[in-house]
């Protein structure tokens, strides 16, 4: 099988899903935006082909570079992993009659009023949403659900550019913020209190072949706006536990109305007042490395199950449940540069024997903004046998290191 992979090169675990297909034996041409001189010496050894273009958001220069790889033989498949990747990889994947994910699967995994409205229409639970081009249709949203409300841009990844808003008195600036004062188009929602998690798959053949939940704690976007909290995702190992039952029917029913063949799956939900509610559907892997949490717990290389689901329609391995595993962000007190570190050795005597991978940027580094998301400073991936040890860990973890900056 002959699969092209889309930026293989960025970011750096990219190279991982490129590694898997070439361990199971497909070939792979890669397309990406780096000079092919620029790419680790691992990933062009497992490349059998390369395009540079300039952007993997350009349809035209997608098209073309698909179109030469295709005059050179023939493509099975074309794989994009990163959410921002995918619409022009099935408006391009339409056009030279790659299989894969199409256009219209894709818009309604992207958009993320087209993807409210297609779940209320298959009676999946959901916030009350709706797009709003001016200020006037935020405002009368806003009277006709209550506040707070969400207000997102259609196509964004987790908290990016989003913002709550708790009464009418602070629309002014976050209108301004995100455009809506200029005419850009955004995704308006009912706030949902409650816990949130998400619900990860791997299906192949519209067959749920491996499955994860994971939590949130806190929710991402008090995460991405408070900086003193060490926020933490970590993936549970009682998957049998019933009160998980709802999200698992609910998961595969999206998979099934979608109809999803082979992909990977990232599914949001809130867990409130309301009920189990979901908030967002997406066809490709979780981001901040979250796979790799997912391979530890489970004595397992999860990139490797993904390229046999598409290289042989088979996920082999079964999942161990032996881990629960987690990532905790340590963040700086303040913006700046790095000066130091306390409590960083207390911990890696007491709990190092169960890290999976820990990054410290080197005193002297800069840091980066509280939204710049859980794995742009200092953190630490754990694993542990059970999951209620492994919460107590991570908040020992949270109160004893700090993380100094000026």
């Amino acid at each position: 099988m002959h699969v092209i992979f889309v930026a293989p090169h960025f970011p750096a675990y990219q190279k991982q899903f490129v590694r898997a297909l070439k361990t199971v034996g497909a070939a792979v041409t890669g397309i990406g935006e780096a000079p092919v001189d620029m790419l680790p010496d691992d990933l062009k050894s497992w490349l059998d082909g390369y395009e540079q273009v300039p952007s993997v958001c350009d349809d035209q220069a997608m098209l073309d570079a698909v179109r030469r790889i295709q005059r050179r033989g023939w493509v099975d498949r074309m794989e994009a992993t990163i959410e921002a990747h995918m619409l022009t990889a099935a408006r391009v994947r339409e056009a030279t009659g790659i299989p894969g994910l199409t256009y219209q699967q894709t818009v309604l995994v992207r958009d993320k009023t087209i993807m409210k409205d297609f779940m209320r229409k298959h009676g999946i639970p959901t916030a009350m949403s709706a797009s709003a081009e001016n200020v006037d249709e935020v405002v009368a949203f806003g009277r006709k659900v209550g506040y707070p409300i969400i207000i997102k841009p259609r196509a964004a990844a987790g908290a990016s550019g989003t913002w709550r808003v708790n009464g009418e008195n602070e629309l002014g600036p976050v209108l301004q913020q995100c455009g809506v004062a200029q005419g850009n188009s955004v995704a308006l929602e009912e706030f949902i209190e409650g816990h949130e998690g998400f619900y990860d798959t791997i299906t192949v053949g519209g067959k749920v072949a491996h499955d994860f939940i994971s939590h949130y704690y806190p929710g991402v976007l008090e995460a991405m706006r408070t900086r003193w909290i060490s926020p933490v995702i970590i993936t549970t190992n009682r998957m049998d536990a019933p009160g998980y039952d709802e999200v698992k029917i609910m998961g595969r029913k999206v998979i099934r109305d979608l109809g999803l063949h082979t992909a990977p799956t990232h599914m949001e939900w809130f867990f409130g007042p309301k009920g189990l509610k979901f908030s967002e559907i997406g066809a490709r892997p979780p981001g901040v490395g979250q796979w790799d949490l997912y391979c530890a717990a489970n004595d397992i290389d999860l990139y490797k199950e993904w390229a046999f689901s598409i290289v042989h329609g088979t996920c082999p391995t079964p999942l161990s449940r032996r881990y629960s595993a987690a990532i905790i962000t340590l963040r700086p007190n303040q913006d700046g540069h790095i000066k130091g570190y306390e409590g960083v050795e207390h911990i890696c005597n007491k709990y190092g024997k169960w890290f999976i991978k820990s990054h410290f940027p080197p005193v002297g580094a800069p840091t980066q903004p509280v939204e710049a998301g859980y794995m742009a400073n200092a953190w630490i991936q754990i694993k542990y046998p059970d999951y209620d040890d492994l919460r107590a860990i991570l908040e020992e973890i949270g109160r004893t290191i700090q993380v100094h900056a000026g």
